[in-house]
């Protein structure tokens, strides 16, 4: 699952969010416990902002006293643990999970643990495996999980249509109207899989980032940035089946509306953050939790869009906005990385210096970094791919986290 979850979440930002970049780190730099200490960056002001993360690595999302590991990862669980999110935010790739019909979503599927072919290793067994440990994290900490669904299987995507890319295969497809039974499946089988380990799954959101071609395609009827939006109407088929899948299972569930990538403006393969929102029909909107965008830092910020498309609905409470990718890196192949001490700081300062504006923005409420482990195709991680060293932006996180409340003034932060 997490090579699949790598293709695709990585091959998505080649036309979407623009990051800074940011050089590799200092050898011998990890988090400490005094990191809330050094750097001026301290601001007095109200504000509230919760921390959630982005980690496939069940290994890393267990508290340290539920499952012994051996090194490096025991060093960078201890790591997570001292970020110790509010949030969490689950992935679930339907495409792997269920790769025929005829058969049960797996999601006992064992994951080996590398990054594609970088060591080093250490398996998990699977989704249920990832929920064990949010059940643990849940009874130390209260861990609340956002779980999102991603990437058709080829025998429920639609056909090819409108404005596609080259290359364009099936799991970037909306599922067919026919398949969306086996969506709320899906849905079904994680919140049972979830009821037998002790998990909660409170919060879901029916698609990844669907208005990004890799995600959802096509995103118009034809190749013109004036041409009508395709994309809004199968994921509001989608969000519709979800909202019924959540009304019908037992406990409480929300749905969150969104997972946008931080487009400003429509192309004729993208669809732009207020352009979706708008398009979106009013109940599915006054009826969400929240509104889940992605923004990472050096790229546009899309909370302004994202707060003018959903104004239009006149909702008696628009929903929030949750920002549930975010992060400092280089994720565009061709932008090479600095190589200099001073942009690791750079890079540090900047996240923290964007926290404190979404701290200070009443509208955002919730911010997730993505992800702990970096991918080396999409660097945007805390913590080198290998495993051997933290980049600065690690004390960033662990300083808005910890046992710090949501509405405490913003901390200081050691870039160092």
């Amino acid at each position: 699952m997490a090579a699949a979850l790598a293709v695709a979440l990585v091959t998505s930002r080649e036309e979407g969010d623009r990051p800074a970049a940011r050089a590799p780190v200092t050898p011998g730099l990890e988090a400490a416990p005094g990191a809330n200490a050094g750097d001026p960056q301290t601001q007095e002001t109200d504000g509230d902002l919760a921390i959630g993360i982005t980690e496939p690595n069940a290994n890393f999302v267990w508290p340290p006293r539920g499952r012994p590991l051996v090194e490096p990862f025991a060093r960078w669980r201890t790591a997570f643990d001292r970020v110790r999110p509010a949030y969490y935010r689950l992935v679930l790739d339907w495409a792997s999970l269920q790769p025929s019909e005829d058969a049960p979503a797996r999601l006992d599927q064992p994951n080996g643990g590398c990054m594609r072919d970088i060591l080093p290793c250490n398996g998990w067994a699977g989704v249920r495996d990832q929920l064990r440990a949010v059940a643990a994290r849940q009874q130390e900490t209260g861990m609340q999980v956002l779980t999102v669904l991603t990437g058709s299987p080829a025998w429920a995507a639609r056909p090819a249509g409108g404005c596609e890319r080259g290359g364009t295969d099936a799991r970037s497809r909306p599922p067919r109207t026919s398949a969306l039974p086996a969506y709320r499946r899906l849905v079904a089988d994680a919140l049972a899989v979830a009821a037998q380990e002790g998990a909660e799954l409170r919060y879901w959101s029916p698609w990844n980032e669907p208005n990004h071609p890799y995600f959802l395609s096509p995103q118009r009827t034809r190749c013109s940035d004036r041409a009508p939006t395709a994309a809004v109407a199968p994921y509001a088929e989608m969000a519709g089946a979800l909202k019924a899948e959540l009304e019908a299972a037992p406990g409480e569930q929300e749905y969150l509306l969104g997972e946008l990538s931080a487009f400003d403006r429509p192309k004729p393969r993208n669809t732009a953050v207020e352009e979706f929102a708008r398009a979106l029909p009013d109940d599915l909107v006054c009826g969400a939790r929240a509104w889940a965008q992605h923004a990472y830092v050096g790229g546009s910020d899309p909370v302004d869009p994202a707060a003018i498309g959903l104004a239009a609905h006149n909702c008696l409470r628009s929903p929030e906005i949750w920002i549930t990718e975010t992060g400092v890196g280089a994720p565009r192949r061709d932008l090479e990385r600095a190589t200099d001490v001073t942009a690791e700081r750079s890079a540090c300062r900047a996240m923290h210096e964007q926290l404190i504006r979404w701290y200070e923005d009443p509208r955002v409420t919730v911010a997730f970094q993505y992800t702990l482990r970096e991918d080396d195709r999409f660097a945007t991680g805390l913590v080198n791919v290998s495993l051997t060293r933290a980049y600065p932006v690690l004390r960033t996180w662990q300083a808005w986290g910890g046992r710090r409340a949501t509405q405490d003034p913003a901390p200081r932060v050691d870039c160092r």
